[in-house]
């Protein structure tokens, strides 16, 4: 009876919502407030093959990569929410010269952020961030944490005259990390 699998009914008949969710970048909290549509990045283990002499054998590999994380953000009218993400990217990328990571490096870091990193020059290079993801009473259920989070690409942002209903502008952002974790929220 050990080795018995088991079979017992699914206790939590509930679906998984996907308008239940708050994600948060702690190096840019204003994106996070205005976004409507995030992903949990999907994995990829890479596979062996063992050569065989009929045919050859897949195996499971040794490495596994992550996929990108994408938030796409309601664009606020100040562009305070797009400039957050940008001037990141620009800090990162120094288009135009090299004093601009190092200035993008020595910015204040936001109160809170967490000191976790190694070398202080980091601080503003990457980010952590949460993917809250709520029940179906809109009680945190799970939450997906992002670490060393940095945005790869940033999308334009579309202005047309000829929109007949009022269409507020959106844009998206694509984030690279170094590994995300899903845990549980214990609650009470």
């Amino acid at each position: 009876m050990e080795n018995t699998p088991d079979f017992r009914q699914i206790e939590n008949r509930n679906y998984l919502s996907p308008t239940g969710f708050y994600f948060t970048v702690v190096r840019a909290p204003k994106v996070g407030f205005f976004g409507y549509q995030v992903n949990v990045p999907g994995l990829d283990l890479s596979v062996a093959t063992q050569p065989n002499y009929l045919t050859n054998i897949p195996r499971a590999g040794e490495k596994i990569t992550f996929g990108d994380l994408t938030l796409n953000f309601l664009v606020d009218e100040d562009l305070t929410n797009y400039l957050e993400i940008q001037n990141w990217m620009r800090g990162l990328g120094f288009p135009e010269s090299l004093d601009q990571i190092y200035d993008w490096q020595s910015q204040d870091v936001p109160q809170n952020y967490p000191h976790n990193y190694k070398d202080e020059s980091e601080l503003n290079l990457y980010s952590d961030g949460t993917l809250a993801i709520y029940n179906s009473a809109d009680n945190p259920n799970f939450k997906v944490n992002f670490k060393d989070m940095f945005p790869s690409s940033l999308s334009s942002l579309q202005f047309d005259s000829q929109v007949q209903d009022v269409q507020y502008l959106t844009a998206s952002v694509t984030f690279k990390y170094s590994i995300y974790n899903i845990t549980d929220v214990v609650c009470c």
